[in-house]
């Protein structure tokens, strides 16, 4: 056994960042998985099946928010406190959480943990990721209890001390790391998510706050705070604030006035609940997964931009999934660039690089072709969905938003396993997968630079 421990350690010590970060969120999935499959995880005493459990784990750590069983009608207050770990571990990552522990034991981190941290975190350089992850780790717990404290002024009064309290932690918890698992069916129903507070402003603007701050990316956070003016912000803070504002306005205009006299959705509510909708259904599509309408009544053309904003997702080194707001943002300068006849892509009197554009383009056809492809292979394994509900599925896994039209409880075995690792790949894809590939290639310049060839496009 000692051996094969130090064999399994000196393998890990050859591998790249890239890859322990692949096998670490896998084997917290797995180990998750597999508490949650025990009988003691149930209400019924009974296990929930081996295929379910990793399926609630992997939405957990994915911080997904997609559902086989209710998490409130099927798990007990054990179960409920695996899944809530396994989301604050996943939306922190799992390099931050033993960064924390590190800190708290006083162990010293070495060369290798930082290459770690510096890929979970999706740095640049190196120098000053101990006091980030530090930064980070509190910065987390505040805007979490603050959420949990604002959130108990509704919830202790409508179920008591102690489970008042338990709600506040958890959702202010699954809200900041935009997982979206409730516990609300003792109030409102199974698989109702908020719609019972669709009237509450506390409720509605606290939620979409913490999502706004877990999406939106600790750099940033870290910059606003230590800058404070908006003029003094870095380039990347500056294009993330405008383009998460602009996405979540786009999202809440269209909602409101295609929706606006729908009366399976907005049709029947007041002028106060339609915007307070409008705008909460905007936010959590930034990988959220929390709705206070029924998605199922919606109009098809809501749905399809519901999608596409989906996919853009939230903000690089966050809680969030997504093809993140800088990618579209970077490919939207260079179309402008493009049209413009400019030779450099310009935004706040700085030049952006030919290799972010690159990458750019590399996360947004990966992603896409990804998408696509899962739509068409769900549509063969699930025949019971729509094409729209496997695209709409298919989206909400891959950008890690955990939205749903109600037919995840009723997904195949194959079904849930391509929605499964659909999860994994939204999670872990972009703060691996891609920035490994453009490592590699700086690697791999060749020495030979071939004459120019002409291709006709457009």
């Amino acid at each position: 056994m000692k051996t094969m421990l130090k064999k399994l350690l000196k393998k890990a010590n050859t591998m790249k960042p890239a890859q322990v970060m692949v096998i670490g969120f896998g084997v917290v999935i797995l180990f998750g998985g597999l508490i949650l499959n025990l009988p003691i995880a149930a209400k019924s005493g009974k296990s929930v099946g081996l295929l379910n459990a990793l399926f609630t784990s992997t939405s957990a750590v994915c911080v997904t928010g997609l559902i086989v069983v209710d998490t409130s009608t099927y798990w007990n207050e054990f179960g409920q406190l695996v899944i809530i770990s396994l989301i604050q571990i996943g939306g922190l990552g799992f390099m931050t959480m033993a960064t924390m522990f590190s800190l708290l034991t006083g162990k010293k981190i070495n060369l290798r943990e930082r290459l770690l941290i510096q890929e979970s975190l999706n740095q640049k350089d190196l120098s000053g990721l101990v006091k980030l992850t530090r930064y980070i780790i509190m910065m987390t717990f505040a805007i979490e209890g603050i959420g949990a404290v604002l959130l108990s002024m509704v919830f202790i009064p409508k179920l008591g001390l102690i489970k008042g309290i338990w709600y506040s932690i958890f959702h202010s918890i699954s809200a900041f790391c935009n997982a979206g698992f409730d516990l609300m069916s003792p109030i409102s129903g199974e698989y109702s998510s908020l719609t019972y507070f669709v009237n509450n402003s506390l409720i509605n603007l606290v939620i979409c706050g913490l999502i706004i701050l877990g999406g939106i990316g600790f750099p940033v956070l870290l910059d606003v705070i230590n800058n404070k003016k908006y003029s003094k912000l870095n380039v990347h803070s500056k294009i993330v604030i405008n383009t998460t504002a602009i996405l979540i306005a786009i999202g809440f205009l269209f909602i409101f006035i295609v929706e606006f006299n729908n009366k399976g959705s907005l049709g029947g509510l007041n002028m106060k609940e339609k915007l307070l909708s409008s705008l909460f259904q905007s936010v959590t599509l930034r990988t959220a997964g929390y709705t206070t309408i029924d998605l199922t009544l919606l109009k098809e053309s809501t749905l399809f931009l519901m999608i596409i904003l989906m996919l853009i997702g939230a903000s690089p080194a966050s809680t969030g999934g997504g093809l993140k707001t800088t990618t579209v943002a970077t490919l939207f300068l260079t179309v402008k660039s493009f049209i413009l006849g400019k030779e450099d892509i310009e935004v706040y009197q700085r030049r952006i690089s030919s290799t972010t554009v690159r990458k750019s383009l590399g996360i947004f056809f990966i992603g896409v072709f990804v998408a696509l492809f899962g739509t068409l292979v769900l549509t063969i394994v699930s025949p019971g969905f729509s094409l729209l509900e496997s695209a709409f599925e298919v989206v909400s896994a891959f950008a890690t938003v955990g939205l749903s039209l109600g037919g995840t409880p009723t997904l195949t075995a194959f079904g849930k396993i391509i929605i499964m690792i659909l999860m994994f790949l939204g999670r872990v894809g972009s703060l691996t997968i891609f920035i490994a590939l453009l490592s590699r290639s700086n690697k791999m310049k060749s020495k030979v630079r071939y004459a120019e060839g002409k291709i006709i496009v457009g």
